[in-house]
């Protein structure tokens, strides 16, 4: 960082209250983000945030699951009319 040469105080007041403001805003952006953060660990979000990865999972193979499983289940019926 190269040193800045100031003609006069103005300028250097003028410096320290963008630092001072750019050093707020920063500040402001941490809460911001700390509070986001502490949302999305609520056992809700959590829970939420399973149960859709779950359901778009599910809901892409559902076809190949319902495939798989249908031979078994009518396998069940049909034994379970002839009593075995």
């Amino acid at each position: 960082m190269e040193n800045k040469k100031y003609a006069s105080y103005a300028e250097i007041e003028r410096d320290l209250e963008i630092l001072k403001l750019e050093k707020e805003i920063n500040y402001q952006k941490l809460v911001l983000s700390f509070q986001r953060t502490k949302e999305s660990i609520t056992p809700q979000y959590i829970v939420s945030g399973v149960f859709s990865s779950y359901k778009e999972y599910l809901s892409n193979s559902y076809p190949r699951i319902l495939q798989s499983i249908l031979p078994y289940i009518i396998n069940w019926f049909i034994n379970k009319k002839r009593g075995n």
